[in-house]
């Protein structure tokens, strides 16, 4: 997947998007002045399928929309995030994703799907996982990314509200 921002960000969505790019299997690119269409094609000239793009509100990241290939939105995430300093690594080779609530199944298999990441088969397992939980009231949900010993090592994605354009689906 090809990650890269609106046009113009601040350093705080740089951060963010290569604090995703240090956990994902994907490739980071600053936008420059690329049309939504021109990062479409170097997404597809560079051998990805999809692509996310990281917008912000008042120097804040605030929405994540990936794109297939075509162009069409998967999904849209409206987000707010925490970018801590971080020490460990995240084997992205090995990454896998658990969802702990049932009620976020259907949000978990798109993004099962949209990050090309398998689902956990090990509800015990620690390492090496991004994890989606029940948020607060106000934060539906929240994605956390744990390294190879186990340790919340972020970015943290707390999940305001989601629309999923195909089918309507809203958190």
């Amino acid at each position: 997947m090809l990650i890269t921002t609106s046009r113009k960000p601040s350093q705080r969505t740089r951060s963010f998007c290569k604090s995703l790019n240090r956990v994902l299997k994907s490739e980071y690119t600053n936008r420059g002045k690329m049309s939504i269409r021109d990062v479409l094609l170097k997404s597809s000239e560079s051998g990805f399928n999809k692509t996310a793009i990281i917008s912000e509100t008042k120097g804040n990241p605030s929405r994540i929309d990936f794109y297939d290939k075509k162009g069409d939105i998967l999904i849209s995430l409206d987000v707010t995030v925490s970018v801590p300093v971080s020490k460990g690594r995240v084997k992205k080779r090995d990454l896998a994703f658990r969802c702990e609530v049932d009620d976020l199944s259907n949000l978990g298999e798109k993004l099962v799907e949209i990050l090309d990441i398998p689902k956990c088969r090990d509800d015990s397992k620690q390492e090496n996982i991004l994890l989606l939980k029940k948020g607060n009231s106000e934060k539906k949900a929240v994605l956390k990314f744990y390294d190879s010993n186990g340790e919340d090592t972020g970015p943290r994605i707390y999940i305001l509200k989601t629309g999923d354009c195909k089918s309507g689906f809203v958190l």
